[in-house]
C-alpha cells in the first residue's frame, strides 16, 4: 500500500477545490484511504492519519471513526504520537460516544493474541494497556446497564485467562475485580471474581484483597459472606494493617443470623488485641449487639463482657447506654445485679463497669440480698456485705471521682431498700466534709434529706422508671439518666387508655444519680463557670439574676407542665415557683400527683423554696 499523503499536502489539495461538491469528494476519498490504513493496523502512519482526521473535523466533516486510534496513539511510546493522540481524544471523544464495544474488542485481542516480544511482560501481552482499558471500562460502566452488560463476558474471560503466578497477572486481576464490583455486573460474576481473587492471592497475605472485600460488602453482602471464616482468621495475623481491615470487615458482616458466632470471635479478639484496637472494637461490638441482639440477656452479657475486658477503653456514653438497657429489661434485674456484684468482687479497676455495677446495686440491691435470681443460682449475700463493697469503692485509690459519686448515691438509695439506715446515715455524714467538693455537695444534700425531708426520701429514692431513647446520628442517647439534675416525678396512674401507662410516661430526672447525664430540662439561663467540684444543675439557675424565665419541665402524651418564677416580697432570697399543669387530651385525668426535688442553691442555709 502506498504511503498516505501528508497533512500539508491534504490541506493544499482541499484548498484547490472550486466547489463544495468537489471538496466533499476529496474528503470522502481521503477518509476511505485512512479507514483502509486503520483496518490494516498500520502503526507507521497512524499519527499522520489521525492528524488529517483532526483537520477534517475542524472543517465540519465526521471523524468519529478515528476515536479508537487516538487511544492507541496515547499508549504509544513516541512523544509525537502521544501529543496527537491526546489532542485527538480531546476533540473527538465525548460522553455521548459508545467507547465500550471498541474497548472490549481491543481487550479481547490482547488476551487472545499470541506472543509479542515488543509488548510482552512476564508472558502477558501489554499488561499496562490492559490495566488502562480496565480502568476506563470501570468509569464507563458505572451506573450504565447497557455498557455493563456489554463488558460482562470480556471481564469474565480476563479473570479466568490471566496468569496469576506473577505480580503482573495479579495486577490485572485486581483491576478486573474492581471493575466488576463497580459496574452493574451480574451477581454470579461478582461472587466468582471474589472467589478467584481470594483463591489466587491468599486473603491473609494481601492487603488489597481485604480492601476490595470491604468495598464490595456494601453492595453485595452475600458475596463477601462466603469468605467470612477466612476474614475471621485474619484477626490473628501479625500485620497490623491486615488485622484492622479484618476487624472492619468482620463488623460489616455481622447480621441477625451470625451474631452469636461473630461476637464470640470478636470478643476473643478484644481480649488479645493491642490497646490501639480496643476502643474501636468495643464500640463496634456495642453497636452490633444493640442492632442484632437475639435476647436481652445475651445483650447484657455481651456488654458486661466488654466492660470487664476493655472497660477503660470504651466510649463515654457506654455507661448510660448500659444503664438504659438494664432499666428497660425488667425481668433481668435480679440476674444483672447479681452478675455485676460478682464482677465487683473480682475487679474494680474497670471504672465504667464499677459505675454501672454501683448504679445497679443502688437500684436493685434488695433483689440481690433476697436471692430472687431465677436465671442462675442465686448467691447468699447480706446487707452489710453489699455496703462493705460500696464503701470500699469510696476509699479505693482506683476509683475516679465520678465512680465515688456513683457509689455514694448507691449507698443513699439503699437507705430505702435495706434496714441498715443508721449505718448509711453515718457514711453519708462522714463525706459531708470530704475534700472532694462534688462528693461533699452530694453528702450535704443527702444529709438534708435525712434531717429535713425524710418524709420525701422514699419517693425521691424510688426505682427509676423505664427510660426512653431519642433518635440520634450516632450511638443511642438516653433521654433520662440517673444524673445530677432536678428531679420531677409524674404519677399518671389512672390516665385513660389513649395515654400510655404510668410506667411508660413517668419522667424522672434523679437528683441523686451520676454525672453522665443528658438533662431533659433546658433553660435559657446562662450557665455558671465550671468550678473544681463541677456545675450544680439546679432548678432555679442563678438567683443573682434580675429575672428567671419560664420553663417547660414536661411535655408529653398530652400533659404539659410549666414553671414560672418570681421573687417573694419583701425577702428577695425566696423564690416562688408556680406550676401550671395542662391536659390537652379529650379525657379527664384523675389522681394526678406531681413531685419535685431540688438542691439548695450553693447549699446556703438561708435559701428556701415555696411549693
Amino acid at each position: 500500500m502506498p504511503a498516505p499523503i501528508r497533512l500539508r499536502e491534504l490541506i493544499r489539495t482541499i484548498r484547490t477545490a472550486r466547489t463544495q461538491a468537489e471538496e466533499r469528494e476529496m474528503i470522502q476519498k481521503e477518509c476511505a484511504a485512512i479507514r483502509s490504513s486503520f483496518r490494516e493496523e498500520d502503526n507507521t502512519y497512524r499519527c499522520r492519519n489521525v492528524a488529517k482526521l483532526l483537520y477534517m473535523h475542524m472543517l465540519g466533516y465526521p471523524a468519529h471513526f478515528g476515536q479508537l486510534e487516538c487511544l492507541k496513539l496515547i499508549a504509544s511510546q513516541k512523544f509525537t504520537d502521544k501529543r496527537i493522540g491526546y489532542l485527538g481524544a480531546m476533540l473527538l471523544l465525548d460522553e455521548r460516544q459508545d467507547l465500550v464495544p471498541q474497548l472490549v474488542r481491543i481487550l479481547k485481542n490482547l488476551i487472545m493474541s499470541g506472543y509479542s516480544p515488543e509488548h510482552d511482560v512476564s508472558g502477558i501481552s501489554d499488561p499496562f494497556l490492559q490495566v488502562r482499558i480496565l480502568r476506563l471500562l470501570r468509569i464507563l460502566g458505572k451506573g450504565d446497564d447497557d455498557s455493563s452488560e456489554a463488558m460482562n463476558d470480556i471481564l469474565a474471560q480476563v479473570a479466568t485467562n490471566t496468569e496469576t503466578s506473577k505480580n503482573v497477572g495479579n495486577a490485572i486481576l485486581y483491576e478486573t475485580v474492581l471493575t466488576i464490583m463497580d459496574i452493574k455486573s451480574e451477581s454470579g460474576l461478582r461472587v466468582s471474581c471474589l472467589d478467584w481473587w481470594c483463591c489466587v492471592s491468599g486473603l491473609n497475605k494481601f492487603y488489597n484483597v481485604q480492601r476490595c472485600l470491604q468495598k464490595t460488602v456494601q453492595t453485595d453482602h452475600n458475596a463477601v459472606q462466603r469468605h467470612r471464616s477466612t476474614i475471621v482468621d485474619c484477626l490473628k495475623d501479625l500485620d497490623v494493617s491486615i488485622k484492622r481491615r479484618a476487624m472492619e470487615l468482620s463488623f460489616a458482616l455481622v447480621n441477625g443470623n451470625n451474631i452469636r458466632g461473630m461476637m464470640k470471635e470478636l470478643l476473643y479478639f478484644l481480649d488479645s488485641c493491642d490497646p490501639d484496637f480496643k476502643a474501636d472494637c468495643a464500640s463496634g461490638i456495642f453497636l452490633a449487639a444493640e442492632k442484632y441482639a437475639p435476647s436481652k440477656r445475651w445483650h447484657i452479657d455481651t456488654i458486661m463482657r466488654v466492660l470487664t475486658t476493655a472497660g477503660s477503653y470504651v466510649r463515654d456514653d457506654s455507661v448510660p447506654n448500659l444503664i438504659q438497657l438494664i432499666t428497660n429489661s425488667v425481668e433481668m434485674h435480679a440476674y444483672t445485679v447479681q452478675r455485676l456484684y460478682k464482677a465487683l468482687l473480682d475487679d474494680i479497676s474497670q471504672q465504667p463497669l464499677v459505675q454501672v455495677a454501683s448504679w445497679c446495686i443502688g437500684e436493685y440491691g434488695d433483689l440481690l440480698v433476697s436471692g430472687q435470681c431465677e436465671e442462675e443460682e442465686p448467691i447468699q449475700v447480706s446487707e452489710d456485705e453489699v455496703l462493705d463493697v460500696l464503701e470500699g469503692l469510696l476509699v479505693s485509690n482506683l476509683s475516679a471521682p465520678v465512680t465515688r459519686g456513683y457509689s455514694l448515691t448507691a449507698i443513699m438509695k439503699l437507705s430505702t431498700r435495706f434496714s441498715s439506715v443508721n449505718r448509711i446515715k453515718k457514711v453519708v455524714s462522714i463525706y459531708g466534709s470530704s475534700i472532694d467538693v462534688e462528693l461533699q455537695q452530694r453528702a450535704v444534700e443527702y444529709n438534708a434529706l435525712f434531717k429535713k425531708y425524710d418524709h420525701m426520701r422514699p419517693a425521691l429514692l424510688e426505682r427509676m422508671p423505664i427510660m426512653e431513647k431519642t433518635a440520634t446520628n450516632g450511638p443511642a442517647e438516653i433521654v433520662q439518666t440517673n444524673g445530677e439534675t432536678d428531679s420531677t416525678i409524674l404519677d399518671t396512674k389512672h390516665l385513660p387508655s389513649i395515654i400510655q401507662p404510668a410506667s411508660q410516661v413517668n419522667d424522672l430526672l434523679d437528683l441523686l444519680g451520676g454525672n453522665d447525664v443528658v438533662p431533659v430540662i433546658q433553660t435559657a439561663v446562662p450557665t455558671k463557670p465550671a468550678s473544681a467540684g463541677g456545675e450544680l444543675l439546679d432548678l432555679l439557675g442563678d438567683l443573682s439574676l434580675t429575672g428567671i424565665p419560664p420553663m417547660t419541665a414536661y411535655n408529653k402524651n398530652g400533659i404539659k407542665i410549666e414553671f414560672t418564677f418570681e421573687r417573694a416580697n419583701p425577702n428577695p432570697n425566696i423564690a416562688v415557683i408556680t406550676i401550671h399543669a395542662t391536659n390537652s387530651t379529650e379525657a379527664d385525668m384523675t389522681e394526678f400527683v406531681f413531685q419535685a426535688a431540688v438542691p439548695k442553691v450553693c447549699s446556703f442555709p438561708s435559701s428556701s423554696f415555696c411549693y
